[in-house]
């Protein structure tokens, strides 16, 4: 059990299930005590306007590490590993190691998305030093919950640049909205426009006719 005053680092990601858009991964350094009062809680619970304006507080106030893998280069990384568990062990790990250089915390505690030692097994030495705890629904613990957030937040702004920039529409999560949009994306710039803003190895890519 971890007390409501322990400051420890929470560790969550966002865009995993997204087609469209970048992974993210968010490590923030707090307390129960000091973020209950923000009103912090799963991302997957608040609307996007307000995941923004909390993820706003949040990197005011706390130590915070962002890593963002855009799609280019997530489809890079993900040819080289070729499993999603250990590409997001290898953001986890980034993220937790660069917050620990700047903030001297001793308990970590990460939403598990696999077998515990995948993300072990990335860590470095910092890493390793530090006390991990991963478990399911760590959301319900406020660190873990501001880095959904935080996450959450960078993933809707880095989609909404990307959709700029490229000027296409870029739907959230998967389903039928999300084939649409890809069949126009494909239909407008092929396999290299799609390789800019959607993660390739989903089924969504065979499903709207795409050859990778």
């Amino acid at each position: 059990m971890i007390g409501a005053s322990v400051r420890v680092i929470g560790l969550d990601e966002a865009g995993k299930g997204d087609y469209f858009g970048p992974l993210v991964v968010a490590a923030v350094a707090g307390s129960e005590e000091e973020l209950r009062p923000l009103g912090v809680a799963d991302s997957k619970t608040v609307s996007d306007k307000r995941t923004l304006a909390l993820a706003a507080q949040i990197h005011t106030a706390f130590p915070v590490e962002v890593i963002t893998v855009y799609p280019e280069r997530y489809n890079e990384l993900y040819a080289r590993m070729r499993n999603l568990n250990r590409l997001l062990a290898w953001c986890h790990a980034r993220a937790l190691e660069n917050l620990l250089a700047r903030v001297p915390v001793e308990r970590v505690l990460a939403d598990q998305f696999a077998a515990p030692d995948v993300l072990l097994r990335a860590l470095k030495e910092r890493g390793r030093a530090a006390r991990l705890l991963q478990m399911h629904r760590a959301e319900a613990h406020a660190t873990v919950a501001a880095a959904s957030l935080v996450a959450r937040g960078e993933f809707l702004t880095r989609l909404d640049g990307l959709a700029r920039k490229w000027n296409v529409e870029l739907p959230k999560g998967a389903g039928p909205q999300v084939d649409a949009a890809g069949r126009k994306i494909w239909s407008k710039g092929g396999i290299d426009l799609l390789r800019q803003v959607a993660k390739l190895h989903f089924k969504t890519t065979q499903k709207i006719g795409a050859v990778v």
